[in-house]
């Protein structure tokens, strides 16, 4: 949670009017394409960041009165980074400003870490001291833990005074006849632009305004899984796991379930997050957490070993537990129709398995942020007609991005199969399993972020016949 102070900075940077008065800089007397990002989540302010990197009008809309990210701890690769320092440099600054160190400061480790928190022998109180620990390196600094709303105010503090606008939730989007999008907010208020981004969720608007409200495709679905979270102070941490289990990232595997848990907040708590089969329903219109019991978590547990079961006793009596969807079962055909297109989770909303939703996100808006900066150099610079550019670009998003990202959903649920001993192949065999995480893990971590950007350039232009 924010402070108080926090928030009131925030609201400040913030306005509740409409389309406002412009504060970003135009050096030409060609108009500037008009962009509305829908969603001010970590994707839609990164995004507004890289539009106005690139001298882009933008405007951001959140249906919310405040600014807040769903979740806790959060954490990006040297990959996603990479991203962050080409959309602009300062977002890797606003990482390293709130970001967690995994274990020692002085030497940290940039491992992820995975055990068999199952396999124990009845009576034994220390089951993890002849069991392999499998470390998967994550590149430089590349599993440094920060909470969302953290990671999301320092971004905030980047963008100009007028850019986000509150409490504007989107109705309906209509074609005008001067070649306008007009979108029309439930407060009765309307915005006039050029094109529209929806990065405003796994439950986007704009995505069931691209598929139709109609088309079980524009709806995330659930995936039988619930994560349960807690926090728990370090030093109680450390007294009962020891320095180096408490301050460094661990995954624990085992039968239908697995738990993991990392520092956060500059190692002054360990996060925990326990994930539970659940074969009952989980109904779109319930809110996606909902308080819970440390009881709930003891009871999936209760035939593991010893250390789980001490992290579980951890954990406070009172927890939230979180509805898992993806969009798995029903992927966007298409990520655009027209003007309007969705990136991040609006385009498709991963299960959290691989840790990578975010940073596939970051992706997405690098990408959209080097294609509009290309349309509007090509609109600057030849006859083509604005909208029409525009769709080629959309166009090119979903022909680049929709592969990768699509492949990130499917293998997020595949890979909680394997930590959770349910995969027919590798069963609670973790040493073949593992190669197998790592062979998929390589697949996020080291992209080809420069080949992306390639393809994009000779998509687009080709498209246009330059």
């Amino acid at each position: 949670m924010l402070s108080p102070e926090d928030s009131e900075f925030l609201k400040q940077k913030c306005t509740e009017t409409s389309y406002g008065v412009d504060t970003q800089p135009d050096d030409s007397e060609q108009p500037k394409i008009a962009i509305a990002v829908i969603g001010c989540g970590i994707i839609g302010s990164v995004l507004a960041l890289g539009l106005i990197k690139r001298n882009i009008k933008v405007r951001v809309y959140e249906q919310a009165s405040t600014l807040r990210e769903i979740g806790a701890g959060i954490a990006f690769t040297a990959n996603a980074r990479e991203c962050m320092s080409l959309i602009d440099p300062r977002i890797v600054d606003c990482v390293n400003a709130v970001a967690t160190t995994n274990g020692d400061p002085e030497n940290p480790n940039d491992n992820m870490q995975f055990i068999d928190g199952y396999s124990h022998i009845q009576g034994e109180d220390d089951d993890m001291k002849d069991k392999i620990l499998y470390k998967l390196a994550a590149g430089p600094r590349g599993f440094e833990g920060c909470h969302r709303a953290h990671f999301l105010e320092e971004v905030i503090k980047l963008i100009p005074d007028g850019v986000v606008h509150l409490s504007k939730c989107l109705a309906t989007i209509e074609e005008h006849l001067d070649d306008k999008l007009v979108l029309r907010f439930n407060d009765g208020t309307n915005a006039m632009v050029d094109a529209v981004i929806g990065c405003d969720g796994i439950k986007s608007r704009v995505r069931q305004l691209i598929l139709g409200v109609n088309n079980p495709a524009s709806y995330p679905h659930y995936t039988n899984k619930v994560a349960f979270r807690g926090l728990v102070p370090m030093d109680e941490a450390i007294a009962r796991l020891g320095t180096y289990r408490a301050r460094n990232q661990h995954m624990y595997a085992g039968p239908k379930a697995h738990i993991l848990h990392f520092p956060v907040a500059k190692q002054s708590l360990m996060n925990v997050v326990a994930f539970i089969t659940d074969p009952t329903d989980w109904p779109l219109h319930r809110v996606m957490s909902q308080p819970a019991t440390k009881e709930e978590v003891t009871h999936a547990f209760v035939d593991w070993g010893p250390t789980v079961q001490s992290i579980i006793d951890l954990l406070p009596s009172k927890l939230e537990k979180w509805g898992i969807f993806d969009s798995l079962e029903y992927p966007a055909p298409t990520y655009s129709r027209g003007r309007m297109c969705i990136a991040g989770d609006a385009a498709h909303a991963s299960s959290p398995h691989h840790g990578a939703g975010a940073g596939i996100g970051i992706e997405d808006a690098l990408a959209l942020s080097v294609l509009l900066e290309f349309v509007q150099k090509s609109c600057e610079t030849s006859a083509i007609n604005r909208s029409t550019a525009l769709e080629k670009a959309f166009s090119i998003f979903t022909n680049v991005r929709r592969e990768r990202s699509q492949w990130l959903v499917r293998s997020s649920r595949e890979v909680c199969q394997i930590y959770e001993w349910s995969d027919p192949y590798y069963g609670a065999d973790i040493a073949r399993g593992f190669e197998e995480i790592k062979r998929r893990s390589y697949m996020i971590w080291h992209f080809d972020i420069q080949d992306m950007l390639r393809t994009l350039r000779l998509g687009y232009y080709h498209s246009i016949g330059v």
